[in-house]
């Protein structure tokens, strides 16, 4: 079978310049549910090789994306300039630091030094774009449409150096630890007002970002592991995160998971809010006690489990199809 096309025609549709940044979002929901699945081997005694295989997986496929998008980077800086200048596009690099900094606390009991130097690249990373993300709010005349759910990357970010960074043993890790709860803490609830705002006022998303809600879930979730590292435990501040957190997630998923709505990589948005979910459910499970809670973690990890697989099944699809470069 032919395509009607000349095969000129057809190598120039597949390009590695159509590698998108939001496909490390991947990374950050496999080493989520790596870490998810740690946490239920120690309080639940889950099988302990789960999480480890998935952490095993989530590093193959940041090295396959890493070295995809420097090869982009490399052919097409024009293309990658372009990304990172665009008010929605933009944002889709802090995926990039999130994935280092979730990496570090994978690769940790492993090797510590490059757990160290991954947390402290991911830390550095997340700052520079929560700065240059406010830079841009604050130039104004900013288009409400624009206002999109991975606004919410640059403050989430900044609160992950807080959830991975608790136990790293550098003398300047604790005070970097409470700036970066210090911004995400400012950050997220403003830009999370603001994305509302603009749900409320205008009109619905497109059927192609709609997945990009369930990023409405990660401020409060990633900041009940952010704050319950910063404080040390698990307080009726952090409770009140998680709970809201959870009611979000009910309210979103009905409206997420359609079968109207296309594959893309985009669906992989709501892979890392899911995760610190889980993460979060394991996390108060294991201090509230009580069946309850502990069966509603056991649902939102497997919930997880399921929906990652899909999207892993799906996404090597379309890699191995081509679709992806096209």
């Amino acid at each position: 079978m032919t395509t009607g096309l000349p095969a000129s025609s057809a190598q120039a549709g597949a390009s590695i310049r159509h590698l998108p940044v939001n496909l490390f979002a991947s990374v950050m929901g496999l080493s989520g549910l790596a870490l998810a699945w740690r946490l239920a081997h120690r309080s639940l005694a889950a099988p302990a090789f789960i999480g480890e295989a998935v952490g095993a997986l989530a590093v193959l496929v940041f090295v396959l994306m890493a070295a995809g998008y420097l090869a982009k980077l490399a052919r097409h800086p024009d293309v990658v300039l372009a990304e990172f200048r665009h008010p929605v596009g933009g944002n889709f690099f802090g995926t990039i630091a999130i994935s280092l900094l979730l990496l570090s606390a994978l690769i940790e009991p492993y090797s510590a030094s490059t757990a160290h130097a991954l947390w402290t690249l991911g830390a550095v990373g997340a700052f520079v774009l929560a700065f240059i993300a406010v830079s841009r709010l604050l130039k104004g005349q900013l288009d409400a449409s624009l206002v999109m759910p991975a606004w919410l990357l640059s403050g989430v970010a900044t609160l992950d150096i807080a959830v991975t960074g608790r136990d790293m043993p550098m003398a300047w890790a604790p005070e970097m630890n409470l700036i970066a709860g210090a911004l995400g803490a400012m950050l997220a609830p403003v830009l999370f007002v603001m994305i509302v705002s603009r749900l409320v006022h205008r009109e619905p998303l497109a059927p192609a970002v709609t997945p990009s809600l369930m990023m409405l879930v990660a401020p409060f979730e990633v900041g009940f592991l952010a704050y319950s590292n910063l404080v040390g435990g698990v307080d009726r501040f952090a409770a009140v995160l998680f709970y809201f957190g959870l009611f979000l997630f009910l309210v979103i998923a009905p409206k997420v998971f359609r079968p109207s709505i296309a594959f893309s990589p985009a669906w992989w948005g709501i892979s890392f809010p899911m995760a610190a979910l889980a993460s979060a459910a394991l996390k108060y499970a294991d201090h509230a006690g009580g069946m309850g809670l502990q069966l509603l973690a056991i649902v939102l990890l497997g919930a997880l489990s399921v929906a990652l697989a899909v999207l892993f099944v799906r996404t090597v699809r379309i890699v191995v199809n081509g679709q992806l470069f096209r």
